[in-house]
């Protein structure tokens, strides 16, 4: 899995001030499950990504994957399909 979504998980973690503890508990997550979501683990279930994006009001949704050849805006603009803002 890309760590884009583990690494927005981990800042806005931080912006509450909780710890990977607190945020386990206080989105149903494992702790373990967070360690490894944050440090960008290739193999995570989609239903407890959700979970944890849920807690900022995002949802991970299906997006199209930028090929290596690509340019950086076209990776900016893929990875802005990746989240969908449910709090607007």
């Amino acid at each position: 899995m890309s760590t884009i979504i583990g690494e927005y998980v981990k800042k806005e973690r931080k912006k509450l001030g909780l710890t990977q503890e607190e945020f386990a508990v206080c989105s149903g997550l494992g702790l373990r499950f967070v360690r490894e979501l944050e440090q960008g683990k290739e193999t995570v279930r989609m239903d407890k990504v959700n979970q944890a994006l849920m807690m900022f009001g995002m949802q991970a949704v299906p997006g199209r994957i930028a090929r290596a050849d690509e340019t950086n805006e076209c990776l900016n603009l893929c990875a802005k399909f990746l989240y969908k803002d449910y709090t607007a």
